[in-house]
């Protein structure tokens, strides 16, 4: 669970009318200026638990885009509702996926608390997130790109905050994600920026 964001970052309103194409423009700038043929392998690394709804965003985006990624051999995910990726093994994760690939480009994606007005908002920025920041864990930072949720409001009772979250509010933001990252990848394959 991330709490702050990249000074650097850019947002999306998931309640917008075409949010996933929204993000789909962005997430593909993002890989055209950051993603290049030094990295080996792209890697999806969807952080949370489905043990709380507000903490499910990234092992829902994992669940969606795990099948769907599998005809890729160079892109990988990890953080599944089978096999989520959680504080109690983010860093095993991290050392497994250095060990396997040489100078993987990892994406890290997150939920994180927020200010009132900004729930509902999917954020993007360059660099690694902290996750666990939002609920005082010092855990790993990790990601050469970052994609945060804004599910709920932080500064309060963060893990009551986290268990009472909408799950319609998460869905929505998980489908925004997983869409528009498929969208992308497809559009940069016919453009063979993957191949």
């Amino acid at each position: 669970m991330a709490f702050s964001i990249s000074k650097k970052s850019n947002s999306i309103d998931i309640n917008s009318r075409m949010s996933h194409l929204d993000f789909s423009g962005l997430f593909t700038e993002y890989l055209q200026k950051y993603y290049n043929s030094s990295y080996s392998n792209l890697v999806f690394l969807c952080i949370g638990t489905d043990r709380s709804t507000g903490d499910a965003l990234g092992p829902l985006v994992g669940y969606k885009l795990e099948k769907p990624l599998l005809r890729h051999e160079n892109i990988h995910v990890y953080g599944t509702l089978d096999e989520p990726v959680h504080a109690k093994n983010l860093k095993d994760y991290i050392d497994k996926i250095y060990s396997i690939f040489e100078n993987p480009f990892i994406i890290a994606i997150d939920a994180c608390l927020g200010r009132m007005e900004r729930v509902g908002y999917i954020t993007m920025g360059d660099g690694p997130i902290s996750p666990g920041a939002g609920v005082n864990k010092i855990l790993p930072s990790v990601g050469d790109l970052h994609v945060m949720g804004i599910v709920n409001l932080g500064g309060y009772m963060e893990y009551m905050i986290l268990q009472n979250t909408r799950l319609n509010l998460v869905m929505k933001m998980a489908d925004t994600i997983s869409e528009g990252i498929k969208f992308s990848l497809w559009k940069l394959n016919k453009e063979k920026m993957l191949s």
